[in-house]
């Protein structure tokens, strides 16, 4: 039996600059947010989902599709560069000390990527709640573009390869062939965080005030039901998964 307490917070403010009210944009005649909160209402294990938010029209359409907003966040943790480990913080304390609430996890859910499957979200919770000593799991998945392509420039006038110091063997002088420029399947796989879902564990946002902690747990997704709306050129792509993902 799965006796652990699990929240879901969906955090959604409304001040987005590159689309205007990004986390209500009408997507296939539904608000962006209903999308994420409906997979949260359909997992098995989540026992509240609730939206931080700073706007009431984006609390107003949150209750309308069944998330708690018990509170409104302050318009201080609303701004551009607004990191969410306060928001996080803001939320958990709020809910400790108006109702005596404390989740045992917290399943950080992003609005901008719509398309989420309940049953991987139960599936990370289980997952996670084998891995005791963990703070946090994160959704990964291959990266698309692998960094052994990747360039800094440093203070010299020279392109240096951004993996040097972390695969020395590969960009050792004695390599006759630069990892630059061998086929992206050889080389080593290289994994990238995404939008799609993170457990954390109580103590590591309230006593650690961290989001991911130390030690991470993995959890590997199929990017074919991955989107991201981050800007009006994504509209697109959202649009055209959320349908093939509907229509089957």
């Amino acid at each position: 039996m799965f006796k652990k307490e699990v929240l879901a917070i969906i955090p959604a403010r409304g001040g987005s600059k590159s689309i205007p009210y990004k986390n209500i944009y009408p997507i296939l005649g539904k608000p962006l947010l209903a999308y994420t909160i409906e997979a949260a209402r359909k997992s098995r294990l989540i026992n509240r989902v609730i939206v931080s938010t700073d706007d009431t029209k984006i609390a107003a359409v949150a209750k309308k599709y069944g998330a708690e907003v018990p509170f409104m966040r302050p318009a201080e943790l609303g701004q551009d560069h607004t990191p969410d480990l306060p928001v996080f913080q803001h939320a958990l304390s709020w809910l400790k000390k108006h109702q005596n609430y404390k989740p045992d996890f917290i399943v950080h859910l992003w609005p901008t990527s719509p398309l989420r499957k309940p049953e991987d979200i139960d599936e990370a919770i289980r997952l996670f709640k084998k891995h005791p000593k963990a703070d946090s799991l994160r959704s990964v998945m291959i990266a698309p573009e692998t960094p052994f392509k990747m360039w800094k420039i440093d203070k010299g006038p020279h392109l240096f390869p951004i993996l040097a110091k972390e695969y020395p063997s590969l960009f050792s002088k004695n390599q006759k062939i630069h990892p630059s420029t061998l086929p992206r399947q050889i080389l080593p796989k290289i994994y990238m965080q995404t939008g799609y879902l993170a457990v954390i564990r109580y103590g590591t946002i309230m006593k650690k005030n961290s989001m991911c902690g130390k030690n991470i747990i993995p959890f590997l997704h199929d990017p074919d039901v991955y989107t991201e709306l981050d800007s009006y050129r994504d509209l697109a792509h959202t649009e055209y998964t959320l349908k093939k993902y509907y229509k089957n």
